[in-house]
């Protein structure tokens, strides 16, 4: 039988179809908001010489608010460089953003959520006691998961590892064949395609025999390849579908804290984390950058509860409804298997919401107690004074630090932006491996004992913007899978930056990275 050819929108047809899509509309709307509140404010200062005089001295005093509030160096720079050139409305943004009744009830909504489920994540005291027996060094971080964080860390687990999507997807479609009581998923995107249809009817079918299926997509990743109203659709298929913060054309904080995770939950005893989103990119079924990077782990055993109980708190505060009965969906209720392991496993969330950076720390961490490697994965890599700290100062001491990145960007001003960081990390010795393709991979491994794979990015986004997850590993099998398949990429698929490449490059690049710094908490 012949194959259909996809049928390409052309000329001015395409034209309209791109300016009625969902997101433009959405993004047309927003800009027209700042621009009439930058022209309300402009005129107003023009006004009369005593309102200038005023609009100045709140002004300062907001810059004098803004350097004393207790957030990042690079998140103050991004207010006051503007507050420089357009003081007023720049003024008028900042406490309208930093003011809003929906980002405080959010806030306030998830905080009392995590409250209320805290009890359900204690910590086991004999796995921290094994685990203290063992290196103090991880005991400590383990600690600070359960006292700070609220992760406990778990033994009786195994954990595979994926190096690539289409090895994950046979996988992953098996075990939700198998699932008999719930399956639990929330993605970034999801783009209709040939991954997402082979999913979508086995969660069809599950959903039709009795599975409590549930679903959590993100409103902005998914929004503008998803037709309007989607999720509706997915219920009445029996697919009890919620939709993280829809984006809407209104100006808001709540806006920008998006549900950037990746987990899959089978039965409770069987869980899915990494970077890879429901898309065909992410199994090379289509090819956009070359040939697509992305590795994740299937989780069983124990340490499934920490990505059960990150889903169903977040499905409650999306839902606006009370808690579950967790201990419905604990991971002994359904398994008929037992999981022994020497190793110890830490899944855990992170959220912007609170005052903890879980994912930065746990990368800080890693590196802070290198001793011969640390190998790292990222395709972005945009870097605070923290981080760098931490990359060079581990290279100093004789650490052996590589970084992976895209050679083929799916954000050329993402890739832009990344160079500019590659000459300070060089000369301080940090390798640089650009990938054949696009690396999409999240990932750290060190010194054949610690590794952590999960959705978490080298950028401001996914450090302290939006909700994401990981999988701490620790003397488990795994690591030594995650080290070799970082010799295999060395070795086969990237090649080192080199000091005569990065000065060779285009001077128009490095003008491009200048210009770009004050985005940088923005990328």
């Amino acid at each position: 039988m012949k194959k259909k050819k996809k049928h390409i929108i052309k000329g001015p047809l395409y034209v309209i179809s791109y300016v009625l899509a969902q997101r433009f509309v959405v993004i047309l709307l927003l800009l027209a908001q700042i621009i009439l509140i930058f022209y309300m404010f402009a005129a107003l200062q023009q006004y009369s010489g005593k309102m200038a005089i005023i609009f100045q001295g709140l002004a300062s005093l907001t810059a004098v608010y803004i350097l004393n509030k207790q957030s990042k160096a690079e998140f103050k720079i991004g207010w006051l460089v503007p507050l420089v050139a357009f003081p007023v409305f720049t003024v008028a943004i900042y406490f309208y953003l930093n003011n809003q009744y929906a980002a405080r009830y959010t806030r306030k909504l998830y905080a009392q959520k995590t409250a209320d489920t805290s009890g359900f994540l204690r910590q086991n005291k004999n796995v921290l006691a094994e685990l203290k027996a063992r290196d103090e060094q991880t005991y400590r971080y383990a600690c600070y998961m359960k006292d700070f964080a609220g992760y406990p860390a778990q033994r009786n687990s195994m954990v595979r590892y994926f190096p690539s999507g289409e090895e994950k997807l046979p996988v992953m479609i098996e075990e939700l064949k198998k699932a008999k009581h719930y399956i639990f998923i929330e993605m970034f995107i999801i783009d209709r395609g040939t991954m997402w249809d082979e999913i979508h009817e086995v969660l069809k079918k599950k959903a039709a025999e009795g599975v409590d299926v549930r679903l959590i997509y993100d409103g902005m990743g998914s929004q503008n390849i998803l037709p309007f109203g989607y999720h509706k659709k997915l219920t009445e298929q029996g697919i009890k579908t919620r939709v993280f913060q829809p984006f809407l054309p209104l100006l808001s904080s709540v806006q920008n804290n998006r549900d950037h995770r990746k987990i899959v939950v089978i039965d409770g005893h069987t869980g899915f984390t990494g970077g890879d989103n429901f898309a065909d990119e992410y199994v090379n079924r289509i090819n956009r950058f070359g040939y697509w990077k992305d590795t994740s782990v299937m989780i069983k055993g124990d340490a499934v509860w920490n990505l059960t109980m990150m889903f169903l708190q977040m499905w409650e505060v999306i839902g606006r409804e009370g808690r579950s009965e967790y201990r419905d969906y604990l991971p002994h209720h359904y398994r008929t298997e037992k999981y022994i392991s020497d190793g110890f496993v830490i899944a855990y969330g992170d959220s912007p919401l609170d005052d903890e950076d879980v994912g930065e720390l746990t990368y800080i961490n890693i590196l802070n107690t290198a001793v011969d490697y640390c190998y790292i994965s990222t395709p972005y890599l945009i870097l605070n004074e923290e981080l760098i700290s931490a990359l060079t100062f581990a290279a100093k001491r004789g650490v052996d630090v590589r970084i992976i990145v895209p050679g083929i960007p799916d954000k050329p001003y993402v890739k832009i932006m990344g160079e500019s960081f590659f000459g300070e990390l060089m000369r301080k010795g940090v390798k640089i491996y650009e990938f054949n393709g696009f690396n999409h991979a999240k990932m750290f491994v060190s010194d054949d004992r610690r590794a952590v794979i999960g959705t978490i990015n080298l950028d401001y986004r996914s450090l302290y913007l939006h909700f994401e997850n990981a999988c701490f590993m620790y003397d488990m099998p795994a690591v030594l899978d995650i080290r070799a398949d970082f010799e295999r990429m060395f070795a086969e698929q990237c090649h080192e930056v080199t000091p005569d490449e990065l000065v060779n490059r285009p001077k128009g690049r490095r003008a491009a990275a200048a210009m770009l710094k004050i985005l940088e908490p923005m990328l």
